[in-house]
């Protein structure tokens, strides 16, 4: 069984005219989960909003009062590609607040699901400690993977967004209860996650970067997570996985430029599903620009999750990385 968590009041939130981050996005991922041929299989749940408490675990107070203060204003910019509504702040109370409602509701039912698999928007890897940036307002992921952390799990986070998690690398770098782990495209937005940046003071070796090049294939990305990111994850001692969904990888994507199918998204999903026990993964989604390839992915991801298959399109090989998934390898062998 996969609990779904989602809310329609998710598509309140606007960004303007023409703004890549639209409602659509919800519609075309919930759309997909119909599509998916597991239908049976799934079981909603309406995520709680999320507290100040919550996010200021991760976030400074001076963000979450700035968010709070734009959203009650009735909207506004909080950076150049970010912008609220009316309905932004409850959005992104709701996202946030879904993926700590997943992670209670697997708690509180241990045995009854396979993982957990949150539709929001906005999405949320792109804001750090004190600054809302990238279509994001709070980090959704980090705000339960701090939670979890606090309550004594150890955790792994795996960034499959085209677009590298800079948030929630920020947020985690020096946190060695938390292994964050990001395979992305560069040269992108936001220009991080270089291949060596792996992690400060306590948190060194923590944090992964793959950063792939234009073109790359699904046998790249999934290279790198069987031979940098799984054992790393194992050496972790994870005993939780919350995984950043970003469909912006699909080659149908207008703003990026990798060259996955949403095949390529679920055999990713699936090989970071099977790194922690059964009921112990919550996937969210993140990016992902292009409605049909959204749609796909929605519907290929939730398939696996209950481990099935539903493949709208064939896997990609051929394309360029294996040297990227070479060099991350060889900074985060064993010792």
């Amino acid at each position: 069984m996969l609990l779904v968590v989602t809310d329609e009041r998710c598509i309140g939130h606007e960004a303007g005219t023409n703004h890549p981050e639209r409602p659509d996005r919800l519609i075309a991922a919930t759309t997909g989960l119909r599509e998916s041929g597991v239908t049976d299989a799934l079981v909603h749940e309406v995520p709680r909003l999320v507290t100040d408490a919550e996010l200021l675990r991760v976030h400074t107070r001076d963000l979450v009062d700035h968010v709070v203060s734009v959203g009650e204003a009735g909207g506004g910019r909080l950076d150049p590609d970010t912008v609220m509504n009316a309905a932004s702040l409850e959005a992104a109370r709701l996202a946030a607040g879904s993926v700590v409602t997943a992670v209670d509701r697997l708690v509180a039912d241990a045995g009854a699901f396979d993982a957990a698999y949150c539709v929001v928007r906005p999405p949320g890897h792109h804001a750090t400690p004190s600054q809302s940036m990238g279509f994001c307002l709070f980090n959704s992921v980090a705000v339960a993977a701090a939670a979890l952390a606090d309550a004594g799990e150890r955790v792994a986070i795996v960034d499959i967004d085209a677009h590298h998690g800079n948030g929630t690398q920020d947020i985690f770098y020096a946190d060695p209860r938390v292994l964050f782990a990001s395979i992305h495209q560069s040269p992108l937005y936001p220009g991080t996650g270089r291949v060596d940046e792996t992690g400060g003071g306590p948190g060194a070796g923590t944090t992964i970067n793959v950063p792939l090049p234009p073109g790359a294939t699904g046998d790249v990305a999934r290279a790198a997570i069987d031979r940098v990111i799984a054992p790393a994850v194992e050496r972790h001692g994870a005993t939780w996985v919350l995984i950043s969904a970003g469909y912006d990888g699909h080659r149908s994507d207008p703003i990026t430029d990798l060259g996955y199918t949403s095949a390529d998204i679920a055999d990713l999903v699936g090989a970071v599903t099977a790194l922690v026990g059964r009921g112990r993964v919550v996937t969210v989604l993140e990016g992902g620009y292009d409605l049909d390839a959204i749609r796909h992915s929605s519907a290929a991801v939730a398939a696996q999750l209950v481990g099935e298959t539903h493949r709208p399109e064939s896997a990609t090989s051929g394309g360029p990385g294996f040297a990227v998934v070479d060099a991350a390898a060889e900074i985060h062998a064993s010792p």
